[in-house]
């Protein structure tokens, strides 16, 4: 069985994914727990590591589209899409943006991100693994930019 055909992910691409949720999720809880002075450094923190995490996986779907055929419609359009999410991510951190906005252009980005993941796996851009590992991933980020935006919201 080739490699792109299977839905179980490699264990390294398992570790390393959910070990990048780790400032996530500290990034949420810390919200949710540091004294309120703290707050603005744990949030840009966490929006920081976000707009990075974003490029990424936009950098993701930049090189498999550079993988496939150099004529296929596809894989033309799955390169533009991928510089959206760093675009948004840069968005979200530019000075001056309101928190209680960025929050919301964060989830909005990894949502669409998602998407993006779903549609490279079903062209074959992806492998197959790609969206197990991804919506899980995908979820517990969501998770945490909610919390971090509820957080402000209430606050």
């Amino acid at each position: 069985m080739h490699p792109y055909d299977s839905t179980k992910p490699p264990m390294l691409a398992i570790v390393l994914g959910y070990a990048g949720l780790i400032p996530f999720i500290s990034g949420a809880l810390g919200f949710l727990i540091v004294p309120v002075g703290w707050r603005p450094l744990v949030l840009n923190a966490l929006l920081d590591y976000a707009a990075i995490i974003l490029a990424f996986m936009g950098a993701i779907h930049w090189g498999l589209a550079m993988r496939a055929e150099e004529s296929e419609e596809n894989a033309r359009t799955q390169m533009g899409l991928s510089v959206i999410p760093p675009l948004l991510g840069w968005l979200a951190i530019a000075d001056g943006m309101p928190l209680i906005v960025a929050l919301p252009v964060l989830l909005l980005a990894f949502a669409g991100l998602y998407v993006a993941d779903v549609r490279a796996v079903n062209l074959g851009l992806a492998p197959r693994w790609y969206t197990t590992l991804r919506t899980p991933l995908t979820g517990v980020v969501s998770l945490c930019l909610a919390l971090a935006w509820i957080g402000e919201v209430i606050d």
